[in-house]
């Protein structure tokens, strides 16, 4: 098969798109023809060897832990899934090695969901890491139920977007903080924009004068300092970018890959309660302009990496 790869550690610069073994198809695995895959943050920081203290590294490794495509062979252990089913998925396992920007991936059963009825599979790629990261803050972490209000940072982002929709349908009050020229953006999405700025704080405290009753740092830094200090008495405070969470009372956040999480995330889509916005597509042979935008940002949408096969 052909495959986007690393041998070493580094930037954009290192990736090369060659041939590789086809991959084997343990028990738990399901071989899925791959349509699409997105670029995440964590994929290029992997690269970078910023993960290397939490993760195995076998080179040469095949980026990418997002993906949608076409269950081409089920393990002899996977009665979920059949040839011809289109699937979803957030494929990270423990060691990096195996990933998702390649035309075929053995994904582990426990990864995979069935692609929502009415996405593309360039839209289906774009959801699972950030919608699951989303889904399980606001549900495990922060516990957001009806008539709370939510902070929500980087409200426009790929995580923000969608923790901004799932806690609509919640049923909760969502302010949304984002930079100035996404606020048409953000009130879109269902929230009450604040620019981020002078007066941040007061501004937030205007439109919720008790605090809020969560807050959704995706930033980290100064604005998970500003959250602890807009939180109501009993509010929640969750981070997914800084680990100083703990020390304010709050939970530090990684996402995980889970079946029900990613169903649930495929109804809310089918449900037209969430929806998946991909802002660029490049061709497998692209991926490092793919990881390229992403690292310089401003975009309303996700990046994504489509495999083309003649068939289609």
């Amino acid at each position: 098969m052909r495959a986007i790869s690393y041998s070493r550690y580094g930037g954009p610069e290192v990736l090369e798109f060659g041939d590789h073994p086809d991959p084997k198809v343990g028990p738990d695995k399901v071989l899925v023809k791959v349509r699409a895959a997105a670029v995440n943050p964590v994929d290029w920081k992997a690269q970078a060897g910023y993960l290397d203290t939490i993760f195995d590294t076998v080179f040469p490794v095949i980026p990418g832990w997002d993906v949608s495509g076409v269950v081409v062979q089920p393990g002899v252990s996977v009665p979920e899934y059949a040839v011809g089913d289109e699937v979803m998925g957030y494929v990270r396992e423990d060691v990096l090695s195996h990933g998702t920007f390649a035309e075929y991936v053995a994904a582990p059963v426990r990864t995979l969901a069935r692609k929502p009825r009415n996405l593309g599979f360039e839209e289906a790629a774009a959801l699972p890491l950030a919608g699951l990261t989303a889904y399980q803050v606001l549900h495990r972490a922060l516990r957001v139920r009806s008539g709370d209000t939510v902070l929500v940072h980087a409200a426009s982002g790929a995580v923000g977007s969608m923790a901004v929709q799932i806690a609509r349908h919640l049923g909760a009050r969502v302010i949304g903080a984002a930079r100035e020229h996404a606020q048409d953006r953000v009130r879109e999405l269902g929230a009450e924009p604040v620019p981020y700025g002078d007066g941040f704080l007061h501004r937030v405290r205007e439109l919720a004068p008790h605090g809020v009753d969560a807050a959704f740092d995706t930033v980290g830094g100064q604005m998970l300092k500003d959250s602890a200090h807009l939180l109501a008495p009993e509010g929640r405070l969750a981070s997914i970018a800084d680990g100083e969470v703990v020390g304010l009372g709050g939970h530090y956040y990684w996402v995980r890959p889970d079946t029900d999480d990613l169903t649930a995330l495929a109804e809310l889509v089918e449900q037209g309660a969430l929806t998946v916005r991909v802002a660029k597509t490049f061709p497998l042979d692209r991926a490092a302009d793919a990881q390229r935008a992403n690292q310089e940002g401003g975009l309303h949408g996700k990046v994504v990496v489509t495999v083309d096969w003649p068939d289609h």
